[in-house]
């Protein structure tokens, strides 16, 4: 079980190191190893990056928040939690409704970064609570149907560029700079939208 730890500690790692390769520069933000819940927070006095802050270390949570970040626009990107709300589990019928319909798009992102890195997909619908009737599957179903709608009518250019990244890097155990090469491609064949 340790080995499994460590090997997800040192997937982490290279995930971090590769994000922060593409996109500290170019779109001041790093990725950041949170120890309690995830959070993005904009520069600041005391730090000159953006910062995704992803939950305990783990490599999905890593993802998810990257999501999050990919559906940002430019004004959204200098809010904490890029300005959106979040009700924590607990939540009613409707308010699970609400965040069902925001998270289609984020996860369906992170449905097609979990697949570039070889790894299994969960869908997230975010609450226990026993008073609320939650149906994982046919939020599953809307969520492959967006990530099918992205893969078939084209991915933004940040998706793209960490989908090919990640496949080259985690799908394929290539090194960092192949995946580095061909991200540096996809902007210089695409551009770097704000």
């Amino acid at each position: 079980m340790s080995n499994d730890i460590e090997d997800e500690s040192a997937q982490v790692e290279r995930l971090i190191s590769l994000f922060d390769a593409m996109f500290a520069e170019r779109y001041c933000t790093r990725l950041v190893r949170g120890k309690d819940e995830p959070i993005y927070l904009p520069a600041d006095a005391q730090h000159d990056h953006h910062r995704i802050i992803f939950a305990h270390g783990y490599f999905a949570s890593a993802l998810h928040e990257i999501s999050h970040w990919c559906v940002a626009g430019p004004a959204r990107r200098q809010q904490e939690d890029f300005g959106y709300w979040y009700i924590p589990d607990g939540r009613s019928q409707q308010q699970q409704e609400v965040f069902e319909q925001a998270e289609v798009e984020p996860q369906a992102i992170e449905l097609l970064l979990t697949q570039a890195c070889g790894r299994r997909f969960n869908v997230s619908v975010d609450n226990l609570n026993p008073d609320v009737e939650v149906d994982r599957d046919a939020f599953l179903e809307k969520v492959e149907a967006r990530a099918r709608e992205r893969r078939e009518y084209g991915l933004p250019v940040r998706v793209a560029v960490l989908c090919e990244a990640l496949k080259l890097r985690f799908g394929q155990q290539r090194s960092e700079a192949e995946a580095l090469q061909a991200a540096h491609a996809i902007f210089a064949q695409r551009g770097t939208p704000p």
